[in-house]
């Protein structure tokens, strides 16, 4: 059996989930409701489970990176359906995977509560609202979360981002003005959240354009909108091709932040070994990208068409996603901070949502082993950068200032101790005529994994030679910095390289 590539086209309520997230929940309830009990056993699987081939149909976001153990990746390296012909060999039956590209969650969790997908991967804000519409539906619509994808303990996934040529370097400048967004996904929780940070009124400081984010993008770029908030990959993308700079780091939020494996309750009942298998595979795919992380980035970058350097940013060692497929009590504790949020903003069903349901980690527990409850309870990211750094000669320890380079052609990247030492690195490269691909560096503050180059950079002339260079990722963040350091001054990367 072999994962099949099935072009589906997308229905009238699909194409309204991906504009018009609530209003497609919403007409999706009243339908569901409707039927009652007629939606039992309407998906594929249930379908086909009559004649012993069992079709299981996976929504995923392709692009969305923090989610990859659980869709890209996991789909190009055939884990899952692999395993699935070893339990095909067991039981008699014959199994195939349909996989569904989307571009933001709403449209999986339409399609979910219609009974059509049976795995779908998510992030935070649309995992709680599959809960809970789905449990305003009740029946065999229920949903539950059995696993983790990743996850970021500042919501550094997420960020806000604005033309390159815009004079605005805070939140507050983009008051009266339009910023795009997805309502409902992550990017739009952190643009309401980094609102009320900075005592705004999130009703009424912005105006809020729903958009897909690829066409939220092109508004960026056309200047029909003034900022975008959005999840990764998109804020890593937009600043890499230069058609962007980050406003707001989403590390300034300090809340974790989250993706998904979301379920229908049902058929986990009709179908364990099968949650089983995929989470086995989701296992072992996150293993792969720990052991192999630049051919992961490289395997994503080809199915997805992102820059392999972009990929690399979120899911690289000390990358903006930890790949940990644990339910956390800090991720569950994040969650239900997040539910009351949720119902204000008027995304979530009336009744409560009840999260000690809808998470679900049994499953996890059984594949996982006797070291479950060890992992669950470690926050430590799995992915560090180690080595030896070859411009500052040591050893590279601390991963709140190691950084990385990754020069053209090289199927490795170079270990760098800290900011200054990295620019050290990039001034040898480049003297010795090697093209720099990407470098990475954790930005001062935040600690949020950025590009080099696309760095707020500040020198600190009081500070000893080696830990002269600190970079930010925000113009706000570089500008608090200066004003509690007297003396310190900005400079560009290209100067700061040269300097160091």
């Amino acid at each position: 059996m072999k994962a099949s590539d099935h072009t589906v086209r997308r229905p009238r309520h699909i194409q309204l989930a991906l504009t018009r997230p609530r209003a497609a929940l919403a007409l999706l309830a009243g339908a569901a409701l409707a039927a009652g009990p007629a939606l039992a056993g309407c998906s594929l699987a249930g379908q086909a489970s009559a004649s012993n081939a069992i079709t299981v149909v996976i929504g995923y976001q392709s692009k969305t990176i923090d989610t990859v153990t659980a869709g890209t990746l996991l789909r190009s390296l055939g884990y899952f359906a692999q395993r699935l012909d070893a339990l095909g060999r067991t039981d008699g039956k014959k199994y195939t995977v349909v996989w569904q590209d989307y571009s933001t969650g709403a449209p999986i969790t339409a399609e979910m509560l219609a009974g059509k997908i049976d795995i779908g991967s998510m992030g935070d804000y649309p995992m709680l609202i599959n809960g809970s519409r789905s449990q305003a539906l009740g029946g065999s619509n229920v949903t539950q979360m059995i696993s983790v994808t990743a996850y970021n303990p500042r919501s550094a996934l997420n960020g806000i981002v604005v033309a390159p040529g815009s004079a605005a370097t805070t939140l507050k400048d983009l008051a009266g003005k339009p910023v795009s967004t997805s309502v409902g996904s992550a990017g739009d929780g952190l643009l309401v959240q980094a609102l009320q940070q900075q005592h705004l009124n999130p009703a009424t400081a912005v105006s809020t354009e729903n958009q897909q984010p690829q066409v939220g993008a092109s508004s960026l770029t056309s200047g029909s909108v003034s900022a975008l908030a959005q999840f990764a990959s998109w804020p890593g993308l937009l600043v890499y091709q230069g058609r962007a700079k980050l406003l707001y780091d989403g590390g300034d939020l300090d809340v974790p932040t989250l993706h998904g494996v979301v379920t229908r309750e049902s058929f986990d009942h009709q179908y364990p070994d099968v949650v089983k298998a995929f989470l086995a595979a989701q296992l072992q795919a996150t293993g792969y990208l720990h052991a192999h992380p630049l051919r992961a980035a490289e395997l994503v970058a080809k199915a997805t068409g992102l820059p392999p350097a972009v990929v690399y940013l979120y899911n690289g060692p000390g990358g903006l996603a930890n790949f940990d497929p644990t339910i956390k009590p800090q991720l569950v504790s994040a969650m239900q901070h997040d539910v009351p949020f949720l119902a204000a903003m008027g995304v979530l069903s009336a009744q409560p949502l009840r999260l000690g349901s809808f998470v679900n980690d049994s499953y996890l527990k059984q594949v996982y082993g006797p070291s479950y409850g060890k992992a669950a309870a470690s926050t430590a990211n799995a992915a560090a950068i180690t080595g030896t750094d070859a411009a500052c000669h040591r050893k590279v320890s601390d991963p709140a200032t190691a950084g990385e380079v990754w020069l053209a052609g090289q199927t490795y990247t170079h270990p760098a101790a800290n900011p200054t030492c990295l620019l050290r690195n990039v001034k040898a490269d480049q003297q010795a005529g090697k093209h720099v691909l990407a470098a990475y560096i954790p930005g001062a503050g935040t600690g949020t994994r950025w590009f080099a180059d696309k760095c707020v950079w500040v020198e600190v002339p009081a500070a000893p030679r080696g830990n002269r260079f600190e970079p930010f990722t925000t113009q706000a963040g570089a500008d608090s910095y200066l004003a509690a350091h007297p003396g310190s001054h900005v400079l560009s990367y290209a100067a700061a390289v040269a300097a160091s």
